[in-house]
């Protein structure tokens, strides 16, 4: 007999866990029924079929958790172990926890499915209203045209307040390099002897620029010569 209801037990056990497996599975594709880009105004055939498999599943795992709880009534108090309490205790969690995901799905679909039309209702009155009302839809196109030229001029302001602004920073830089040269070479005119030394270095420059130069122009006249 021990052995037997072990046996049904690890079965329904099995059942239970494929189910749970499915219902994930179903849940999945159920929650994708809220994020479609164009939600129909009414429920479609394959919503409707996915959202009975889920409510048919979950009846089916009533019923197996059910069966588990009698098998485990049936036993003796020596026999049943606290490991299938806890395994029947999960099972009824796992349940419950899904039951609630059902309801909310199935509420995030509705109130998706209840702003779309709303969306659409409110454009369906604003169109009709343009139709039977043709001066008050061009003076709301005329409205839109302003404010999109309006918006346009906000943008070129903003671009040329930037302009203006790196063009001032740009003179302070500028000034602020001006006053460092100028701090130097008042600084270096001040230092005894270095007017001197600086027009000596560069009498040095000039005189080694004559230097090369005439042995250039020697060269280029050897070339010139001996071709």
């Amino acid at each position: 007999m021990s052995t037997s209801t072990g046996a049904g037990w690890a079965q329904l056990r099995q059942q239970a866990r494929s189910l749970e497996t499915q219902t994930e599975t179903l849940f999945h594709t159920y929650s994708q029924f809220a994020s479609v880009p164009n939600i129909p105004p009414k429920p479609t055939e394959d919503e409707q079929r996915t959202e009975a498999q889920l409510q048919d599943i979950l009846e089916r795992r009533e019923a197996l958790v059910s069966q588990l709880a009698r098998l485990l009534d049936s036993e003796s108090a020596l026999t049943a172990s606290a490991l299938k309490q806890n395994n029947l205790s999960r099972h009824r969690e796992i349940l419950l926890d899904h039951r609630r995901e059902l309801s909310r799905l199935r509420l995030t679909i509705n109130d998706a499915r209840n702003r779309a039309n709303l969306l659409s209702n409110v454009r369906s009155d604003i169109d009709a209203y343009h139709s039977s009302n043709p001066e008050a839809a061009e003076a709301e196109y005329m409205l839109d045209e302003r404010r999109r030229i309006d918006n346009s001029h906000s943008v070129a302001d903003s671009v040329l307040s930037q302009a203006y602004a790196v063009n001032e920073n740009f003179g302070v830089q500028r000034e602020t390099l001006a006053s460092i040269n100028r701090r130097i070479v008042g600084a270096a005119s001040q230092v005894p002897g270095i007017n001197s030394l600086m027009g000596r270095i560069g009498a040095k420059k000039r005189r080694d620029g004559i230097i090369l130069g005439g042995f250039i122009a020697f060269c280029i006249l050897m070339l010139l010569y001996f071709r």
